[in-house]
């Protein structure tokens, strides 16, 4: 087989949170996140914003790895909303083991 096939690079993850017009804060994790918000405002993303519009990018943040990016948005996911607030302000750092 051709090298070439194997020098595709690993995709790179993002983790990322939406606020919706609700004022709800919803974590989710892409490779593309612009892809991924579009897809979400067209009701074709997750059940849990469908209907909940207008959505707004509010965070992003780079991890690496799909495994990384898993682990990650579970610990977030656990956070209260405060806490997620203030992340979104940049009053604390991301979760551990982001890079």
């Amino acid at each position: 087989m051709p090298e070439a096939l194997f020098d595709v690079e690993p995709a790179s993850w993002s983790l990322y949170m939406l606020r919706d017009g609700s004022g709800r804060l919803y974590t989710g994790i892409s490779t593309d996140v612009q892809r991924r918000l579009g897809e979400h405002q067209a009701g074709k993303g997750a059940r849990a914003l469908r209907g909940r519009g207008p959505l707004l990018l509010v965070w992003q943040h780079w991890v690496g790895d799909h495994g990384s990016a898993l682990r990650l948005e579970y610990r977030l996911k656990q956070w209260p909303k405060a806490r997620k607030e203030a992340l979104v302000l940049g009053l604390i750092p991301p979760p551990e083991g982001s890079e």
